[in-house]
């Protein structure tokens, strides 16, 4: 059964997990915010992102897209930071908010670019979205599957991706380290994790099992068009990359000043 529990950013739910008895009845389906920003973006959680958890297995990942409106010249990453560079801060790029992978992306390539472009943090993806179609906001960085149905109907220009790799649904969109920035890369993530304390009998039979989901050609199939890319890292491999985010992703938070109560 799902039990959706929004709100904080999914700390509620994450929190809700944390808390449970470690018997296998109840897993989270966390994210990047859950297990990698929140911890630097929330004055306080009520939850440890580390030690609270069982980290089972990673099972997709998604590149933030810079997107942006088709009347501003700029058609490439470099013609972007050529114009941003000509005028500095008269630039605006929008985000679904504070402390989201779009608005910690963008201030990461801000930092390796040199550029000054003002940030329009929005509540949530759609009125940002909303606001770059009217070119209210002149560029959006966002999490690929927000912004693809627009991209792909020729309303918004997708200029780079985020992720190591071209996605497969947008082969002809540049990553931002092929575009002259090597080595950057971030991407929204999703993995499942337990409550601290699961048996290693039952870490491997849900390890097992959620591997051949990950690995089964309809997950993909499902997944891919939205711009979405299954992805498997399990056991000491996951563990490891979600310290490795917590690094990357609380340096951005704390770079940025971003904050939330």
């Amino acid at each position: 059964m799902v039990d959706n529990r929004g709100g904080a950013g999914g700390s509620i739910g994450a929190n809700a997990v944390a808390k449970s008895a470690a018997d296998g009845r109840t897993l989270l389906m966390a994210t990047v915010g859950t297990q990698a920003i929140n911890p630097a973006l929330y004055k306080s959680l009520p939850y440890d992102a580390v030690r609270d958890f069982t980290p089972i297995a990673l099972v997709a990942v998604a590149p933030v897209a810079v997107v942006a409106n088709p009347a501003l010249k700029a058609n490439s990453l470099a013609e972007l930071v050529a114009l941003a560079k000509s005028s500095p801060g008269k630039l605006n790029y929008g985000s679904a908010g504070p402390g989201t992978p779009g608005h910690l992306t963008a201030e990461m390539f801000k930092s390796v670019a040199g550029i000054d472009i003002q940030h329009v943090p929005y509540k949530g993806s759609a009125p940002a979205v909303t606001d770059l179609l009217g070119g209210q906001i002149q560029i959006m960085f966002d999490p690929l599957q927000s912004v693809l149905s627009n991209v792909q109907a020729g309303k918004l220009r997708a200029i780079a991706v985020s992720s190591r790799s071209r996605p497969s649904i947008l082969p002809d969109v540049p990553t931002i380290a092929e575009s002259g920035f090597a080595g950057f890369e971030s991407t929204a993530w999703w993995g499942v994790f337990a409550p601290a304390g699961l048996s290693p009998d039952l870490t491997k039979i849900f390890t097992r099992e959620i591997e051949q989901i990950v690995k089964d050609s309809s997950f993909r199939s499902k997944l891919e068009p939205l711009g979405v890319v299954p992805t498997l890292l399990s056991g000491d491999a996951f563990a490891t990359f979600q310290l490795a985010e917590l690094t990357k992703w609380g340096k951005a938070v704390r770079d940025s000043g971003a904050k939330v109560d």
